[in-house]
């Protein structure tokens, strides 16, 4: 069968005429195989998932039965386009009564996004020229990145080391580099490392903004799962406004993935572009969603109860994992634990297994000993587990971490 034209067509930015017939396998298509086969080989066994980088459960009862009541109003039911009063203000009220923010204004400084994601995509657009540099941290969430290339920038990585807190040195990046730089986007607390970032880090990130007349972009959607005290807001750090925005999301900390909504806030030129943009992009989220939403950020309560879960199940698999040789420590935030990789493991009948990467320890859990993690090689061999794993009531997650814990006993892992 003879090539189609359209194989000549594609842009150069992703893949040209050579799009579609690359041999790479993406990391998390890997995952996927590798659990497929493992499941066909053991079948009826159970696989133990710490990969999923999402919520187990679904949004807490109040939120759906405030979904349910705006879903019935007729003023619902059109475009919603940068619109969505009830949601702007609720998350104005929310930084300032939960994160300790003043002076957001939500008619200039707060515009609803469609999922994090969905604002990391757009704002690129509004910043990013050809040879222009966005800086980015690794191991990280690469999609404003994968933007900015799209329009012509570069990226250059900033690698989160764990004898740093896995903060980025910002004294690192070279002069010719910050020269082309006009963004820096980080995320805390921190996929995938799990690290929180402190007053005094965001304090530095303000200066160096404005030293080297830079945008900060902090995606913040794991802000509010934070295991004790308040979740701490960039925002709320002195002239952060004057530099940057944040992205809030309603997915990981109130068990909304599938509901795609979260919101822009911060210094209103920002807020403005991001808005003009996303204008020409989509027509908004739905607008009881955003009500509904709106609904769930006056009662902080919900990410609390979520919150301690996960604290409960991280005190779990920091104890299980910590018994086999890892060195786990338990974040301040998040549902991810990220921990260095053992060099081998040799099981009970004297078989070893060496592993040169992360994403070598990561098959072989899956493959040999049924249990599913994501590998990260981008700056030391790390794997990342996630307490989401389902599991209903205490009870039920003691059972998966002693499962885990029999799991693990047959084989001697070397670090």
């Amino acid at each position: 069968m003879s090539q189609s034209y359209i194989q000549n067509l594609f842009a150069e930015r992703i893949g040209g005429a050579g799009y579609g017939k690359g041999t790479a396998i993406y990391k998390f298509e890997k995952i996927k195989r590798a659990k497929r086969a493992a499941l066909q080989a053991n079948p009826g066994a159970e696989l133990i998932d710490m990969g999923v980088g999402e919520p187990d459960e679904m949004a807490l009862p109040e939120s759906v039965k405030a979904l349910s009541a705006a879903i019935k109003k007729p003023e619902n039911r059109g475009y919603a386009d940068n619109g969505g009063q009830q949601y702007k203000v609720a998350a104005a009220r929310w930084l300032k009564n939960v994160c300790g923010v003043d002076g957001i204004d939500p008619n200039t400084m707060v515009c609803h996004s469609i999922g994090s994601k969905a604002a990391l995509s757009i704002l690129p657009a509004c910043f990013i020229n050809p040879g222009d540099v966005a800086l980015m941290t690794t191991p990280g969430y690469p999609v404003f990145g994968t933007h900015a290339r799209y329009y012509g920038g570069t990226v250059y990585n900033l690698p989160l080391l764990e004898q740093n807190g896995f903060l980025p040195d910002l004294d690192s990046i070279p002069a010719d580099v910050l020269a082309k730089a006009k963004t820096l986007v980080i995320n805390y607390p921190n996929n995938p490392t799990g690290a929180s970032a402190t007053p005094e880090f965001f304090a530095k990130v303000v200066d160096f903004a404005k030293k080297n007349n830079i945008v900060i972009i902090h995606d913040a959607a794991y802000a509010a799962l934070v295991f004790e005290g308040k979740p701490l807001s960039f925002l709320a750090t002195h002239g952060a406004l004057d530099v940057g925005v944040e992205l809030h999301s309603m997915s990981k900390g109130f068990n909304m993935t599938g509901w795609r909504l979260g919101f822009v806030a911060g210094n209103p030129l920002i807020v403005k572009a991001y808005a003009d943009v996303k204008d020409n992009t989509d027509s908004g989220q739905f607008l009881a969603i955003q009500e509904a939403c709106a609904h769930s950020l006056d009662h902080p309560e919900i990410t609390q109860k979520i919150a301690a879960k996960y604290s409960r199940r991280m005190d779990g698999l920091v104890k299980v994992l910590n018994k086999f040789g890892f060195n786990a420590k338990k974040p301040k935030g998040s549902f991810f634990l990220y921990v260095r990789c053992p060099k081998a493991a040799t099981s009970k009948d004297g078989r070893r297994v060496t592993f040169n990467c992360a994403e070598d320890f990561s098959q072989w859990m899956i493959t040999d000993r049924l249990i599913s993690t994501v590998p990260w090689d981008d700056a030391g061999a790390y794997v990342r587990f996630s307490v989401t794993f389902v599991a209903k009531g205490a009870k039920e997650e003691k059972r998966v971490l002693d499962e885990i814990a029999g799991r693990l006993q047959t084989a001697k892992l070397e670090f």
